[in-house]
């Protein structure tokens, strides 16, 4: 079990350290007690924000629409929330 996703009655909350603007879009480790992920987009008209739901989405096999932030817009610290899936599921495809 791992410190940055947790359970909710709405699906998966993955806590994330955004890094934009990198060479390249990936997973990058363990930030504190978040997931890291650097994306290649700016952040820039929420350009970040767009790249990082659909990163996610297409790395956890989730229609665009389950991805939602509902935290931390304007900050590189995001709360992500994914619904249908369970967070084992989440964390194998993240981890795994």
């Amino acid at each position: 079990m791992s410190d940055y996703c947790k359970s909710t009655p709405s699906g998966v909350l993955i806590l994330i350290h955004l890094q934009p603007r990198s060479s390249r879009s990936e997973l990058a480790g363990v930030h504190g007690d978040r997931l890291k992920i650097r994306l290649t987009a700016p952040p820039v008209d929420s350009k970040a924000n767009e790249a990082l739901c659909d990163f996610l989405a297409e790395r956890l096999g989730v229609s665009k629409s389950a991805v939602r932030m509902v935290k931390g817009e304007k900050s590189r610290k995001k709360d992500i929330l994914v619904s249908g899936l369970s967070m084992d599921q989440v964390e194998a495809k993240l981890c795994g």
